[in-house]
């Protein structure tokens, strides 16, 4: 047997089983454009694949998530292992074994510091039961393994249950195997001070059971193979770095994207819709999108309008003026296909046998519409099937986005069912549409619908084809559900981001609910059926969070709780923190009250000054989304991967990061009009009043003051922040003159600070540096005794030259007084001409009032915490130089 370009490993006692081990070390150059904006990086991880050398096993088929192909297995017996040494090493991992009984281990080589060992555990490998284990020091900090709703926080608890299989269960349960199947983790421990993370990916699509103890954890796994990936880091970004390069980058999101988003099930007609867009207006609360759930939908078929309630011409007239103002417009489709023969969708379906089969025949299931078959996304003529039915649909109405929802596959009956003959199925007017009405009958005569080994399915190991498709259901070429069946999503996100992206020509944007390891190339991710209540606003950080880890930084929780209805203090207090969620929309259930923002004044208060700030901070937003694109990195970051050091931040899992130096502080508790903040060292600004100071020296935490109406958020030390006027729409707050916020530490007379912007026309699909129509821009700003320079480089400034983008305001935090002896310099000549329209001033800011350790909310003596300069019109497009002295008024 032979395993070319890897290290074949071989087990006495498991003669059919063949260890590929290679360490995969790329030195990858990473452009924008050209040589703009390269980064020469060593990002290397070990894969351990362990296999049967005598049968082929089901992996993750390579044209779903492309990678580097396994070593082929050929050839027959081994007796014995092929090489004689028992350590690869890599540049910084090094891969160890042993035969008998078979271990194997990863460890760094800079510190010999043990990654991963299954020394400690038995391995077992047989047809429907995988086994492995790995030993951990009790001091690991643990995340991932998901997805589902962690009532502990981010940071894995010991004994906690991790189920790992894609189902349809609200988010409502706790520690319970939820929508997306993602069985990642990342491990950071701290070494003599100093934070060190990496990250292990068995991928692997059958369900799981992991057990973590704290100081173990062991995979139980009920098919396909063992096909480890190891991430060395060392930094939290370096690990998502190096694990999304490998998944696939996530997809670049539309500017339009990160407004504020509407949605309701229960718009029974347009009308409705209308008054809800007169209403954010009427209100002056930010609008981008509006959604519709299976309102618009005829009789909840995919693909159709309701003729009554969403007649075409109406719609279309709608959308014409919405489209004028800049918003969007955005629609719900499921996967089930209504069993309707007049229904064309059906029948183009059939005609071209796209559909999940069960003994030959499409598989029965029922989701709104009724009885449903399940398109197969795993057949070439089903993705182009599926890809065909959207552009119909789009012709139909032209819609911005999709979509897709009860991906998992979702299934209000169990096992195999017949559409019945004494009874109609849907039941007209039911007040229940997701009982059951099908005859139906349980599977339990094949070793795929009852393995041996029973998961713990939705919190109660139930049947693996419990309310989804049956397991015993094949796909094209005859792979089993048993294998695909967490791939649902995932495969109907990768057709129908090819649908809109070959149609519109324009970057896709699309919301699915069910995920897998690299849907965060594809699209975006709420976190589905939530609550309105206290706990679930808390539980939706650690959620969102994971996402971020998981190569899904686009994704946000239902704001204000998708059933029942909440309170109104709760509504106030959850737009403060969804106002900062990547993905920002308020959605409800039909039986819910309304819930629009503008519904409670109270609401809309808190509504105009979160959303307000969201606004202003879009150029920083997008620039993340840009960055993420690129390298990886989540939108919004648990707190450890800035200051990973920070030992105290490990477990904290109710504020969060947006990119390396904003923080959010949200209110998470009823009746609180305080809120107790940890900060890592140094200094932080408040950003909607930058006298309000934090100088932390990490001890203990900050009681900060938030009324109803207000949230804190924080700017770090060392940032320079764009921002932008702001507005009601994002195609209007674009368009505005930019500020850059600049801090500096409190009282600094030597430091530096930097950020940068992205714009672009991101009608594009790809988002990258072109010329015309992309720039980017790096701020560096210095601070040296009592000299003061703030000055950009721009890349490829043509676009924002075009577009008439300039910066009007610095606004640079910590320094005390006014300044004098302005210079200007743009491309490095005299600004005159440049910025003929400008007319620069100073002005001091107040004075500062200090909280935490340093002071309790008291002023500190000082004159000013910040000098402005304003009246400028600097060219966005052009690099700069601006410096001054500052001026200390006696």
């Amino acid at each position: 047997m032979s395993c070319s370009n890897g290290y074949p490993i071989m087990n006495s006692s498991y003669s059919k089983t063949l260890s590929c081990v290679s360490i995969q070390r790329r030195t990858l150059r990473s452009c924008s454009n050209g040589a703009m904006l390269c980064r020469h990086e060593t990002r290397e991880r070990v894969r351990a694949q362990i296999t049967d050398a005598d049968k082929q096993r089901w992996e993750v088929p390579y044209n779903l998530l492309p990678r580097e192909p396994a070593p082929p297995v050929t050839g027959g017996r081994v007796t014995g292992a092929p090489f004689t040494a028992a350590e690869y090493p890599g540049e910084e991992l090094v891969f160890t074994y042993g035969r008998d009984p078979f271990w194997f281990a990863v460890h760094r080589r800079s510190t010999r510091q043990p990654l991963f060992n299954t020394s400690a555990g038995a391995l077992v490998f047989k047809d429907q039961y995988l086994e492995v284990s790995t030993a951990l020091p009790k001091d690991a900090a643990l995340y991932g393994l998901g997805e589902n709703t962690q009532p502990g926080g981010i940071r894995l608890r010991p004994n906690d249950p991790y189920t790992i299989y894609t189902t349809d269960i609200s988010a409502i349960n706790l520690n319970t195997d939820l929508y997306g199947s993602h069985p990642v983790y990342m491990d950071l421990r701290s070494l003599s001070g100093r934070g060190v993370a990496h990250a292990v990916l068995l991928l692997n699509s059958n369900g799981m059971d992991v057990f973590y103890r704290g100081t173990s954890l062991t995979y139980k796994v009920i098919g396909g193979l063992l096909d480890f990936y190891f991430f060395a880091g060392p930094t939290p970004l370096a690990v998502v770095d190096q694990y999304t390069s490998m998944i696939g980058r996530p997809a670049p999101m539309p500017y339009w994207a990160f407004g504020f988003h509407q949605c309701r099930w229960g718009y029974k007609n347009l009308s409705v819709v209308e008054g809800v867009v007169e209403g954010y207006r009427n209100a002056q609360i930010p609008l981008d999108v509006i959604w519709n759930d299976d309102d618009h939908m005829d009789a909840a078929k995919d693909f159709t309008l309701d003729p009554v309630n969403y007649p075409r011409p109406k719609l279309l007239a709608f959308l014409d003026k919405i489209h004028a103002q800049g918003m969007k417009y955005i629609v719900l489709i499921d996967p089930g296909i209504a069993v309707n023969s007049s229904y064309g969708v059906y029948q183009r379906g059939m005609a071209r046998d796209i559909f999940i089969k069960l003994d030959g025949q499409p598989y029965l299931a029922q989701v709104w519409p009724g009885p449903v078959y399940f398109p197969d996304f795993l057949n070439p003529n089903g993705v182009s099937w599926w890809i065909d039915e959207v552009r119909r649909f789009h012709d139909l109405v032209p819609v911005d986005g999709l979509w897709i929802d009860m991906n998992e596959a979702s299934n209000f009956c169990t096992g195999k069912c017949t559409i019945p003959k004494k009874h109609q199925c849907p039941i007209p007017d039911s007040k229940t549409p997701w009982v059951c009405c099908l005859d139906c009958k349980n599977l339990t005569n094949t070793r795929w619908d009852e393995p041996p080994y029973k998961i713990n399915a939705s919190g109660q190991t139930a049947l693996l084809g419990f309310n989804t498709i049956a397991t015993s259901a094949t796909h094209y070429n005859g792979i089993l559900e048993y294998n695909a069946h967490s791939l649902y999503g995932f495969s109907q996100a990768i057709a129908t981001h090819k649908a809109l992206q070959g149609l519109q020509g324009k970057r896709p944007f699309i919301l699915t609910r069910s995920t897998f390891v690299g849907s965060g190339a594809y699209a975006a991710h709420w976190t589905g059926d939530n609550k309105g209540t206290w706990e679930n606003l808390r539980y939706s950080i650690s959620t969102m969070l994971n996402f971020g880890i998981f190569g899904m930084p686009m994704v946000g929780a239902d704001i204000c709780g998708f059933y029942p209805s909440p309170t109104e203090e709760l509504c106030n207090r959850w737009i403060e923190l969804g106002a900062f969620y990547p993905f920002s929309r308020d959605h409800a259930n039909f039986a819910s009250p309304r819930q629009e923002l503008y519904v409670w004044e109270s609401v809309a208060k808190s509504a105009r000054n979160a959303l307000g700030m969201r606004y202003k901070l879009l150029p920083y937003l997008y620039t993340l989304n840009y960055q993420a694109h690129l390298t990886g990195a989540p939108v919004a970051r648990p707190v450890f991967f800035s200051f990973p050091d920070f030992t105290p931040c490990y477990g904290l899992s109710t504020q969060f990061l947006l990119g390396a130096g904003v923080m959010v502080s949200p209110v998470l508790e009823e009746g609180a009009t305080s809120v107790s903040a940890l900060f890592p060292p140094g200094t932080w600004y408040n950003l909607f009043d930058t006298a309000k100071v934090v100088v932390s020296k990490g001890g203990a935490p900050v009681r900060l003051d938030a009324p109803l109406n207000e949230i804190n958020v924080h700017v770090y030390q060392g940032t320079v922040l764009p921002m932008q006027r702001g507005g009601v729409i994002s195609k209007d707050a674009r368009a505005t003159p930019f500020t850059l916020v600049v801090a500096f530490p409190l009282g600094a007379a030597q430091a530096d600070a930097e950020g940068a912007v992205y714009v672009d026309d991101d009608e594009r699909p790809e988002m990258a540096l072109a010329e015309g129509q992309a720039t980017y821009v790096q701020f560096h700003a210095s601070v040296r005794g009592r000299a003061v320079t703030v000055r950009s480089e721009a890349l490829m400034g043509s676009y924002s030259l075009r577009e008439g983008l300039v910066i009007e305001r610095l606004t640079v935090l910590g320094l005390e007084g006014t300044g004098k002896d302005l210079d200007i310099q743009v491309d490095g000549a005299d600004a005159t001409a440049a910025v003929a329209t400008s007319s620069p001033y100073f002005a001091a800011g107040g004075s500062a009032k200090l909280q935490g350790e340093e002071g309790e909310g008291v002023e500190d003596g000082q004159r000013s915490v910040s000098v402005e300069v304003g009246g400028l019109a600097l060219p966005l497009g052009k690099s700069f130089s601006v410096t001054w002295n500052l001026q200390i008024e006696s």
